[in-house]
């Protein structure tokens, strides 16, 4: 724009001067007069001096609008490069607040296997019956719901391999059922030989739908509990086959899903 008004204002110069010498032009050429010739050449020495000091101040402003540029966009470019090297420098990480993040997580995740809640069972919604039966002098029940069937005790197989709790197999109408020492599985600490000489299993209880079936001497009789009655296991943790302990009989209420795992395992209550 600088050298467009520059270049105007040459032209204006140059109009003036023709428009304000144009008789004396006209009258040189006209007449040729020596006269004429020396106001030629100083009218052409004038113009050629307004053209040499628009040059220069063309010149002049150039320069300085290419300094003016320099200084502006030095810092940008600048800049640019600062900007540019520190995103690829590698980022220092807070070691100390990376372990405490850790920690935390870890902290959670150990709180919330801790405090996850057992599964709720379709017996824990209003009544249910129960099956108690008795071995050694232990009295444990069963929710009926979860109950396979009862068998009387028949000829066992003893397999070699095999876990001490687990007695056998014994056929039934063609099923084989997965005969389990309920006393030696349930209570492994007190288990001993004279434990096992008085022992007098009688009936084989099915768990569910499994082939598991766990001895007990006798049966007591069935009862219908509240959801008061027991004290249920809030927390998954150390023996998960009690689903809970029934206050007025003392006894264990079996969670049969659970030990039905613990048994496909190969495991007994001190897993």
């Amino acid at each position: 724009m600088s050298n467009l008004n520059a270049s105007h204002k040459v032209m204006q110069h140059y109009l003036s001067a023709l428009l304000t010498e144009e008789p004396v032009i006209k009258q040189t050429v006209s007449e040729k007069t020596p006269e004429a010739d020396v106001l030629a050449k100083q009218q052409q020495q004038q113009l050629n001096a307004l053209l040499a000091q628009a040059s220069q101040k063309e010149l002049l402003q150039v320069s300085l609008q290419n300094k003016l540029i320099e200084k502006t966009v030095a810092p940008v470019i600048t800049n640019k490069q600062t900007a540019n090297l520190l995103a690829t420098q590698p980022e220092v990480i807070n070691a100390t607040v990376v372990i405490e993040k850790v920690t935390e997580k870890v902290t959670e995740k150990a709180a919330e296997k801790t405090l996850k809640k057992a599964p709720e069972k379709e017996y824990r919604k209003g009544r249910f019956q129960a099956l108690f039966f008795q071995l050694a002098g232990l009295k444990i029940a069963v929710p009926l719901k979860e109950l396979g069937g009862i068998h009387k005790l028949g000829h066992v197989n003893s397999l070699i391999g095999k876990p001490e709790w687990f007695k056998g197999v014994m056929l039934y109408r063609e099923q084989k059922i997965n005969i389990v020492d309920t006393a030696r599985w349930v209570m492994p600490e007190k288990y001993d030989q004279q434990m096992q000489q008085q022992l007098d299993y009688q009936y084989v209880i099915m768990l569910a739908n499994s082939n598991w079936g766990i001895c007990c001497e006798s049966l007591v009789n069935t009862f219908m509990l509240e959801q008061e009655d027991v004290q249920w296991r809030q927390v998954e943790g150390k023996r998960p086959w009690m689903a809970g302990v029934i206050k007025e009989h003392m006894c264990v209420l079996v969670d049969v899903d659970a030990m039905i795992d613990l048994l496909n395992r190969g495991l007994d209550i001190t897993a």
